[in-house]
């Protein structure tokens, strides 16, 4: 069974091929750590401890004696919870935003657009600090903060090209044959932009990564007692003069997997978006010389 058109366009990019196989390393590894990793990353070995990367810790490990890998693979647990519960957030967020502000009434309209440009000024990290100074440190304010951040984002860049979708004959056409507004949503105005919204969802998903690891080194995200990229690169940034190899790798694994979302984000719309594909096949196709 042959793969679907857009994943083999997606794979025949180098900066697609590099996102994919990252992210899916990361989410594998995820699933691994739910079940098994080399040793208990809360096990504390004095004995152990500032060992460089040797067999069997390949990583080293840390001021207590901990596994350097083992960590960073029940972190991923962590950032892969983090990033799919911010996307679910602002999916819903952005969708609904949008919806309201492309297909209701003028009054409602105009009253969503204002509503976003005021939420949109507030940063999504500001917001977590804010929600997390009330409620207390957790993965779930991080979630949310995101969520509804990034959200609000995607429902400013989707809301227009909602409109300018809404205005096409085909969608005309469908609402003479019958089609309630949710329907008409659902099998046309969604899937056309679906583009641009995939790019959004990504960069949201990066960014949750980043805030999760930014409010966990902060003290306001993962409590201590959770595995995090964050509080190992906190625990471990104290002693980067003397041990700085140990440093390297959760601040490397943290900035390949944001990079990765934002490439794959970025190769996904290429991939999906048959206009965008012909405009730079036009741009690098060369004159004709009479």
């Amino acid at each position: 069974m042959m793969a679907p058109l857009w994943l083999r366009r997606l794979w025949a990019t180098p900066t697609g091929a590099f996102g994919l196989v990252v992210v899916a390393l990361i989410g594998l590894t995820a699933l691994v750590a739910l079940f098994w990793t080399p040793f208990d990353p809360q096990s504390s070995t004095i004995s152990d401890r500032w060992l460089g990367p040797s067999w069997p810790h390949l990583l080293g490990t840390d001021d207590t004696g901990r596994d350097i890998l083992s960590l960073i693979m029940a972190g991923a647990r962590t950032t892969v919870f983090v990033s799919i519960g911010a996307g679910v957030v602002a999916t819903v967020v952005g969708i609904a935003l949008a919806a309201l502000g492309a297909l209701t009434a003028r009054w409602l309209r105009e009253t969503i657009a204002v509503l976003v440009d005021i939420l949109i000024a507030f940063p999504v990290l500001l917001i977590a600090m804010m929600i997390s100074s009330v409620w207390g440190g957790s993965l779930w304010v991080v979630i949310w903060a995101v969520g509804i951040g990034f959200g609000v984002n995607i429902a400013r860049v989707t809301r227009p090209e909602l409109r300018r979708v809404q205005q096409s004959d085909f969608i005309l056409a469908a609402k003479a044959s019958g089609l309630t507004p949710a329907q008409s949503l659902l099998r046309h105005l969604l899937p056309n932009v679906a583009p641009v919204f995939i790019v959004q969802l990504s960069w949201s998903m990066a960014v949750a990564v980043l805030a999760e690891a930014g409010l966990s080194y902060l003290g306001f995200g993962a409590s201590v007692v959770e595995p995090s990229w964050g509080l190992l690169l906190a625990d471990l940034q104290r002693y980067i003069g003397v041990h700085p190899l140990s440093v390297i790798w959760p601040g490397l694994t943290i900035t390949l997997t944001v990079l990765a979302l934002n490439l794959l984000g970025d190769a996904l719309r290429e991939a999906t978006d048959p206009t965008l594909r012909h405009r730079r096949a036009e741009t690098h196709t060369p004159g004709v010389v009479a």
